[in-house]
């Protein structure tokens, strides 16, 4: 099988990066762009999808813009101190802890 050469021009951080994640593999560009290419020609079609991402947004009953994070995860965040109310719990016989 003869060889040939392919010049690519990417971001410089970008590849960086993929050698970085890549050489964590045990792999080098080389090596990982060949993988690339068999799996083209063996599939007949780029071997992941490629799409758009999906932004999903929820509706949070009135709470939008409301939502702080607290300094310290273990407590409440002051914006919210006294709004939320935990009721007892209830035992299945009705009684209260």
């Amino acid at each position: 099988m003869s060889m040939t050469n392919i010049n690519i021009r990417t971001d410089s951080e970008l590849k960086a990066e993929a050698q970085s994640v890549l050489s964590d593999l045990g792999l080098d560009m080389t090596t990982a762009i060949n993988v690339f290419l068999n799996q083209v020609v063996y599939r007949q079609a780029i071997p992941f999808e490629i799409a758009k991402p999906v932004i999903k947004y929820a509706k949070l009953g009135g709470w939008e813009g409301k939502i702080a994070m607290s300094a310290d995860f273990n407590e409440p965040a002051d914006e919210f101190a006294g709004m939320v109310h935990f009721p007892a719990a209830v035992i299945l016989d009705g009684s209260e802890i």
